[in-house]
């Protein structure tokens, strides 16, 4: 198949060569005729156009004011009064030079503006005379002002659209680190809590409790390759493109879900805070976006009671409505301390995951003591709201 370069600066050929046969081919023709065929030919140098504006515009100056050259002083003679025929020839110039406002650089479009206007002056003072003069060059500079205006238009519009096509992807960026900073801080933080109370307990019994101290060890274990998993797979997703490349030797595990708080109650329970899970309504199947943050939040909400609440105890309450997906987590701890949200993103990457899906979440100590943390996801479908993915 042949190239489009060679294509493109055979069509710049032709036209030259179009151009020649109007002149030399027909010398007693009207430049009104030489004008309009040189105006079509123009649309030989569209490939030259895309690729090189400025050797286009070079042809179509050099076409142009061969037709005005060309014409015979007989024929000029003839015309006396409007803008003559083949002064029309330089519209097929302003075409070009509209595209090079529109596509080029303002320094390169300024001097292609500059190089234009003086051919076109020097042609129409050369071969106009008297009241034709004036008209013509007033209508030259209109014609070029017409396309030079256009050419800024759309330079301008396609600005804009690539300015509001940035601010679309910073947006995405910025979501989607959000997103990454929830998702390691929600698994590293609850994982890491563990492993910090196993440890504890482990080096005060290892010389009188063996026993209790390898149990403490293999709960480290367990919740370091649980970890590891999940980091494994968060670092993965981010590395592929496309989730079809994905090898078929190395499978993600899948996401974790409420079908999983039991095993997350069982590793806190190893930290030492006994969970009681209670589930009502009819369960059934949730998109995966709420599947996840529903589990998330939960995560996050035992995190803060192993690391903050001081109690041995809470309850996990989730309830499947019609509507929507009631979360809800309580202890009868300490509560809150003066400045433990501040120090931490425990309780903003919550509501943040809230606000995504359209729900309502309220964390905050209970009058009768203790702390609670409720969330409400909607399970209708959400117009314009942004979805987590996962």
């Amino acid at each position: 198949m042949m190239s489009s370069k060679p294509v493109a600066w055979a069509g710049g050929a032709l036209y030259l060569l179009m151009v020649g046969l109007l002149v030399g081919g027909a010398p007693r023709a009207s430049g009104m005729v030489h004008a309009v065929g040189s105006m079509l030919a123009v649309s030989l140098l569209v490939g030259v156009v895309r690729r090189r504006p400025l050797s286009a515009l070079a042809m179509a100056l050099f076409g142009s004011t061969a037709v005005v050259v060309g014409t015979p002083s007989s024929v000029h003679a003839e015309m006396s009064v409007g803008y003559q025929g083949q002064f029309l020839s330089f519209l097929a110039v302003d075409l070009v030079l509209g595209f090079i406002v529109a596509t080029w650089t303002r320094r390169a479009s300024l001097a292609a503006v500059a190089v234009s206007f003086a051919v076109q002056l020097l042609a129409i003072g050369v071969f106009a005379h008297g009241d034709n003069l004036t008209v013509n060059v007033v209508i030259a500079l209109l014609a070029m002002s017409a396309s030079c205006t256009v050419g800024l238009l759309s330079r301008e519009r396609r600005e804009h659209a690539m300015a509001l096509r940035s601010q679309e992807v910073a947006k995405a960026v910025t979501a989607e680190r959000l997103r990454i900073a929830r998702e390691l801080h929600d698994m590293v933080a609850h994982s890491i809590g563990i492993i910090a109370i196993q440890a504890g307990v482990g080096s005060r019994v290892i010389q009188t409790q063996p026993a209790e101290a390898r149990d403490a060890l293999r709960a480290i274990e367990a919740t370091s390759r649980e970890t590891l998993s999940g980091l494994r797979r968060t670092l993965v997703s981010l590395r592929q493109a496309d989730l079809g490349t994905v090898s078929e030797q190395s499978p993600l595990a899948p996401s974790p879900g409420l079908a999983d708080v039991e095993q997350l109650a069982a590793a806190t329970a190893d930290a030492g805070v006994r969970v009681a899970v209670r589930r009502s309504g009819e369960q059934r199947p949730l998109p995966a976006d709420i599947d996840l943050s529903a589990y998330r939040i939960v995560q996050e909400a035992l995190t803060n009671v192993i690391r903050h609440a001081g109690t041995g105890r809470c309850q996990v309450a989730i309830d499947y409505r019609a509507q929507e997906l009631s979360l809800e987590v309580v202890d009868d701890g300490c509560g809150a301390t003066g400045d433990s949200s501040a120090r931490g993103f425990g309780i903003i990457g919550m509501r943040e995951r809230v606000a995504l899906l359209g729900g309502d979440l309220s964390a905050g100590p209970r009058t009768e003591g203790g702390f609670r943390v409720a969330a409400r996801l909607p399970l209708v479908a959400r117009v314009g709201v942004p979805v987590e993915a996962r």
